[in-house]
């Protein structure tokens, strides 16, 4: 049997997370009483981790200014966290469930968050025992790096050439490329679907199908 994995992002894959992002940034911009990047330039760092987004969004602050930024947003963000639950994209849990159901296919994350706020999401979504490699900022370099995707083949043994990235972000699809391993994009998410390559799906029940898509043509 040809084990196959899928790794998915998290923030504007799987959840969407838009209204604490943005509600945390703003806090957090804020506080500092500094002006609030507007939508659009949070949205775009979003799949970055924490430190390379602010700095791309402040970079003309010095170093300590930032830091104070990265930890306001994180207060920010774990007290909303705690309040509310980011929801699931309509028919993710299905889609989910399906994969999980095929013995040769093992699902993965490769994700900006912190451990801490991916264990959180996981436990709020009964998602515990159902990704076999789960791979977060904290231990990886920001993507577009591939580390996180090596990491991701090395704990599974998954070949590249069966392993497909899915993500909303230029940055995931960049990262799979240099991993070597297949980039499906899905328009559901924070970038706009003309920088997702040629690859994009619009709704998750089209998920099964794209992917049988990919492996059949490494079949063929």
């Amino acid at each position: 049997m040809i084990l196959r994995l899928v790794v998915f992002d998290v923030d504007g894959t799987l959840v969407d997370s838009q209204a604490h992002i943005l509600g945390a940034m703003a806090q957090a911009f804020g506080g500092l009483g500094l002006e609030v990047p507007d939508r659009g330039a949070v949205l775009d760092i979003v799949g970055l981790s924490l430190p390379q987004a602010i700095a791309r969004l402040a970079p003309a602050l010095g170093v300590r200014e930032q830091a104070q930024l990265v930890d306001g947003y994180k207060n920010a963000y774990a007290a909303m966290r705690a309040q509310s639950l980011s929801p699931l994209y309509p028919g993710a849990l299905a889609v989910l469930d399906r994969l999980a159901q095929d013995r040769s296919v093992i699902l993965g994350i490769a994700t900006g968050k912190s451990r801490r706020g991916l264990v959180h999401l996981m436990a709020a979504h009964g998602w515990e025992g159902r990704f076999v490699t789960t791979q977060v900022a904290d231990d990886h370099p920001s993507k577009p790096h591939p580390s996180m995707l090596h990491a991701c083949l090395r704990e599974t043994g998954v070949a590249p050439e069966q392993t497909v990235m899915v993500g909303d972000t230029a940055y995931d699809m960049e990262m799979a490329r240099a991993a070597g391993v297949h980039a499906l994009g899905v328009g559901w998410g924070y970038h706009p679907a003309d920088r997702l390559g040629a690859r994009v799906i619009d709704q998750f029940s089209a998920l099964p199908a794209a992917l049988a898509d990919i492996w059949n043509e490494r079949a063929a």
